[in-house]
């Protein structure tokens, strides 16, 4: 018995092809009749059945010379030059100028040549990315009101960065005490701007009005001693102690998953050694969390349960690179000068010192850096650096936040903080 797939290797190729045309074309011109009846447009040149004869059309010119393609040309030339006339009529008539269907009738005759010479794979996307292009129009509308004017601005030192810098900076490193390379302290730049870009896109164009919790998780992506700054102060105009204790706890928790994901790129051995320790850190920062996110549940009070705040800032701002790059050069000097003279224990003194900074330079410096020492000892050091580094949000959050969220502050990062040093003294 012949299969599905038998029977479709007995049909000449050709008529293979030219099916595919039609169905394509009759695709997008559905589309376009769909867009005709939802729209107030007074007049469109064609819809289903124009854009299928349109496909038609240039299979058949197509075809005709598949080599010179002289009758494709010529005939994508006079189609052009009667778009270009109902275009400006149209303009000329109704005032209103948009070119999106003459762009995708083009696209449409230009659906035959595509199929014979690209990759089935890349025809279907071409396809299927004219029709969700043409069908979110509005929601394209509503998502251009929320990008501000500085907002491409960003998005193009972010591309600088990572596009333009990066290749061309040397792989050698800046001496025999610096150790990092260029390259690498781009890379290192390249990697936490990265991370803090994607949460701060998140936070304004997915959950621009998230809630406090969710304001808790994806600002402790970014900078978690930030997020509990904020949130500290938040403190005192909100009546919900345990639902900001549970945000600031899960800052903290996205700080260890965050770390584990530097490690894993720069050092993924690393990032074996310290994935155990990560690891419960994080269970128990969540299942705190997730204890005060039950009391407050529990709270008779009725307010709202959503909050807007606005703890990231752009994370593309030169004075926040310029710091990073700064303290970044600054810690691998510190790093590999306190290695040469006073070998491991200098490590671990600094790597409780640094946690009263931002702790992400000096762990990539950890993570990047060649040294003759043992990986379980610079594993420790991170853990050092976490735990100091709770100690300071800890401070934060207390001195900062209304008395009455003190205890639960005090109860949840004394537990980290003593698991912290725990691990530290049993590596």
């Amino acid at each position: 018995m012949e299969t599905p797939n038998d029977l479709i290797t007995l049909l000449p190729p050709d008529l293979i092809k030219f099916i595919l045309v039609v169905l394509f074309s009759l695709l997008i011109g559905l589309e376009q009749r769909r867009q005709f009846l939802n729209s107030s447009i007074g007049s469109r040149f064609g819809t289903d059945r124009t854009f299928t004869l349109i496909g038609i059309l240039g299979f058949i010119l197509f075809k005709l010379d598949p080599h010179t393609l002289i009758p494709f040309l010529g005939g994508g030339l006079v189609l052009g030059l009667f778009l270009a006339v109902f275009y400006f009529n149209k303009s000329a008539q109704q005032k209103k100028f948009s070119i999106t269907s003459i762009v995708v009738a083009l696209i449409t005759f230009c659906l035959a040549p595509l199929i014979y010479t690209q990759a089935d794979w890349l025809v279907i996307l071409i396809v299927v990315s004219v029709l969700i292009l043409v069908e979110i129009k509005e929601a394209l509308f509503d998502f251009s009101k929320k990008i501000d004017d500085n907002e491409f601005i960003t998005l193009a030192k972010f591309l600088v960065i990572a596009g333009v810098i990066l290749p061309l900076l040397p792989n050698t490193p800046f001496s025999d005490t610096i150790t990092i390379s260029p390259y690498k302290f781009w890379v290192a730049i390249v990697a936490v701007s990265g991370i803090s870009y994607f949460s701060y896109l998140l936070q304004k164009f997915v959950f621009p009005k998230s809630g406090i919790l969710l304001t808790g998780i994806l600002g402790g992506l970014y900078s978690s001693t930030a997020t509990t700054f904020i949130l500290a102060k938040k403190s005192k105009e909100s009546d919900r102690d345990f639902k900001i204790t549970a945000a600031i706890i899960l800052a903290t928790t996205m700080m260890f998953i965050r770390i584990f994901i530097l490690a894993y790129l720069f050092n993924k051995s690393i990032a074996l050694q310290l994935a155990p320790t990560l690891s419960i850190l994080a269970i128990i920062s969540a299942s705190i969390a997730l204890y005060f996110i039950w009391a407050d549940s529990n709270q008779l009070n009725k307010l709202s349960q959503q909050s807007e705040i606005n703890s990231l800032s752009n994370p593309l701002e030169f004075k926040t690179s310029l710091v990073f790059g700064i303290l970044f050069i600054v810690f691998a000097f510190l790093t590999g000068f306190i290695n040469t003279q006073y070998g491991t224990s200098g490590i671990q003194i600094l790597s409780f010192a640094v946690g009263v900074t931002d702790i992400d330079p000096f762990i990539i410096n950890i993570f990047q850096s060649k040294w003759s020492i043992n990986e379980g000892i610079l594993a420790t050091a991170v853990i050092n650096a976490v735990t100091s580094n709770n100690l300071l949000k800890m401070i934060y959050a207390m001195s900062l936040s209304k008395k009455s969220i003190n205890k639960p502050i005090l109860f949840s990062f004394s537990i980290l903080i003593i698991t912290g040093l725990v691990v530290s003294f049993l590596f």
